[in-house]
């Protein structure tokens, strides 16, 4: 199996994570925040799609998805376009609001260009420098190992948040 191959089917699993996530859950459900200030499923479902989109075109010298098809303006949030949704605070949490079947779409879109770009890369392709601001540099590998990790993170969160609501969504 090729390096490429392996995160292929890391980044497919975020998707399904995601996908199971949305799947029967209606407005309530998503902007639930367990314990009251926990994250809600829309918030993390909209920030770890901004994550994979904005790390993933980065790396690739693409635009980002956010706002190269028009989804910044399509989720209409209080945010500036750039934001991603680090160090948010609870009323930015709060702003984050959209249907399930936006969301989906949004990932699917991000999913589908970093599909595109790892299709076409080969082992030695992982090696290269993609950010110098770390000591030591960050590999694009190290990149992409690092944005899978957190975004199933964020994903298997929303998963569980998921499972806290009661009744049919859940």
């Amino acid at each position: 199996m090729k390096s490429n191959e392996l995160l292929l089917d890391a980044f497919a699993r975020i998707r399904e994570t995601v996908a199971a996530s949305l799947d029967g859950a209606d407005a309530e459900v998503l902007l639930r925040r367990p314990s009251g200030n926990g994250n809600s499923i829309a918030w993390l479902i909209w920030h770890l799609s901004r994550v994979e989109d904005a790390q993933v075109a980065a790396a690739a010298g693409l635009k980002q998805v956010w706002t190269s098809q028009g989804f910044a303006g399509r989720f209409e949030l209080p945010l500036s376009e750039r934001d991603t949704g680090y160090g948010h605070s609870s009323r930015q949490v709060d702003a984050v609001k959209a249907p399930p079947g936006l969301l989906l779409d949004y990932y699917d879109a991000v999913h589908r260009q970093t599909v595109e770009f790892l299709a076409s890369l080969g082992d030695a392709d992982f090696d290269r420098i993609v950010d110098t601001r770390w000591d030591p540099p960050v590999t694009l590998g190290v990149r992409l190992v690092s944005t899978i990790a957190d975004c199933l993170q964020h994903a298997g969160q929303a998963a569980y948040a998921k499972g806290l609501n009661p009744g049919p969504a859940a």
